[in-house]
């Protein structure tokens, strides 16, 4: 069983005891969670797709701690011109345990 669940506009297909790296959500460390977004359902083979959603379901989670992403070096240079700027940047995300599908 997984679904194909909308967390702040991303896809992710998850399973029920799977781990995702989400964008940065609100909400300590062992909370609970809940996405109502759910695009697609796939029960054992029988497939419910939402138009947009579908309905009634909702994936529940516990997230579990909140991570950097790994490092992003920006570099701007213009040639000739003794321009150059060298940027960096990490990503923050949310490590969430799916529990449930239903």
């Amino acid at each position: 069983m997984y679904a194909i669940v909308d967390v702040a506009g991303k896809q992710f297909k998850v399973a029920k005891d799977q781990y995702i790296y989400a964008p940065k959500m609100e909400g300590e460390a062992g909370s609970s969670v809940s996405f109502d977004k759910v695009l697609l359902l796939d029960n054992d083979g029988s497939v419910e797709v939402g138009a947009p959603t579908v309905k009634g379901i909702k994936v529940s989670g516990k997230i579990l701690e909140h991570v950097k992403g790994d490092k992003v070096i920006i570099f701007k240079k213009k040639r000739r011109k003794g321009y150059a700027v060298k940027n960096g940047h990490r990503q923050q995300f949310t490590k969430v345990q799916i529990e449930a599908i239903g």
